[in-house]
């Protein structure tokens, strides 16, 4: 494997590199069995198929594809390492080279940690910790508990009601006291495995506690950062705002999707572009990007590292979860929520 630097403005680097076609023929095996969880094949099931048949049905581009993307999730970090390069956010990884028998070539644009100046965060959040108001004990209200159990017992008549009685697009009817089902054992056992009404009463009284609790948790933390951004300095890489901007936009494209309607339509329908909406976005996408180096710098200082075990579980499992997740993203994303919540647990302890 040869590795070339290239140095960018707004600190970013191009790393442009190989791997043997030797070392890359070693990875079909396995990038066969991947692209075989996702297959069907007449006559097996679902990520059964034997090597061979698989190797009859894949199509020999989406085959090296994989080959590929399996390498260089491998070497990423070994190139990184080899050549001291403190590498964050998602790189961008465009392959230039792939063919049988030839070397794979390919280039990665990443961020690397630019300099960063942070005012003393240790003392913010113990300021802020020790708030009067935010040192007060959750308590939950009698109040709190009547209307979540007031919402269920609306849920279960309307649940109830014949299906004319429903009109598509409205909003459902009030109905009386009377209407609603009364709070006994039968309601109570509607929702779980519940001794009784006290039992099924004591255990909202406990959720609504815990979500005021994490609330409140959320408060507090919220406010740490927004005063520790207040006061850092960095000029944040172009990379980490693009890459914030389409984790966002993803996430739009999923809400319209699930809603049942396509994003171009929902663009149509505001009078607006992705581009124009994504420059909207610049603002949020660069505090959002400033809000990763400040964590990354204060785990670092702190030595705030997630163990590789717990990184490892967690990214198994949501590539077990999402079989066309790329791993290197997935571990990437996992190391960094871990990360942060043991720097969002520091900043709380202090």
């Amino acid at each position: 494997m040869t590795t070339t630097i290239n140095k960018l403005a707004k600190s970013e680097v191009e790393i442009i590199s190989s791997i043997s076609a030797e070392t890359l023929e070693s990875y079909e095996t396995k990038a066969l069995a991947r692209a075989g969880e996702r297959m069907e094949i007449p006559g097996f099931r679902k990520g059964k198929a034997p090597v061979d048949i698989l190797k009859q049905n894949i199509n020999e581009m989406m085959l090296r594809e994989e080959m590929a993307e399996m390498a260089i999730s491998d070497a990423y970090p070994k190139i990184l390492e080899e050549n001291k390069i403190d590498a964050i956010g998602r790189p961008e990884i465009t392959i230039t080279k792939i063919a049988k028998g030839n070397d794979l070539e390919f280039k990665i644009k990443t961020a690397v940690i630019p300099e960063i100046t942070l005012p003393d965060y240790k003392k913010i959040a113990k300021e802020e910790n020790n708030k009067p108001d935010n040192k007060k004990e959750v308590t939950v209200e009698e109040a709190d508990v009547t209307k979540v159990i007031g919402d269920l017992r609306r849920m279960r008549a309307h649940q109830a009601m014949p299906a004319h009685e429903h009109v598509e697009g409205e909003k459902h009817p009030e109905l009386t006291e009377e209407q609603l089902p009364k709070v006994d054992e039968e309601f109570v056992k509607s929702f779980g495995k519940f001794e009784g009404v006290e039992e099924f009463t004591n255990k909202i009284r406990d959720n609504i506690k815990i979500e005021k609790e994490m609330q409140a948790k959320d408060k507090i933390r919220m406010a740490i950062i927004e005063n520790i951004l207040a006061g850092a300095k960095c000029e944040v890489p172009e990379i980490l705002i693009n890459s914030e901007i389409q984790k966002m936009m993803y996430k739009l494209e999923s809400d319209i999707t699930n809603m049942g309607f396509k994003i171009e339509d929902y663009f149509k329908q505001i009078g607006k572009t992705m581009e124009d909406v994504s420059k909207e976005w610049r603002s949020d996408a660069e505090k959002r990007a400033m809000l990763e180096l400040i964590i990354h710098d204060i785990s670092v200082k702190e030595n705030l590292k997630p163990s590789d075990d717990d990184i490892e579980k967690e990214t198994d499992q949501i590539t077990k979860m999402y079989k066309d997740a790329d791993p290197l993203r997935a571990r990437a994303y996992v190391e960094q929520m871990l990360t942060n919540e043991k720097v969002f647990a520091f900043l709380s302890s202090q």
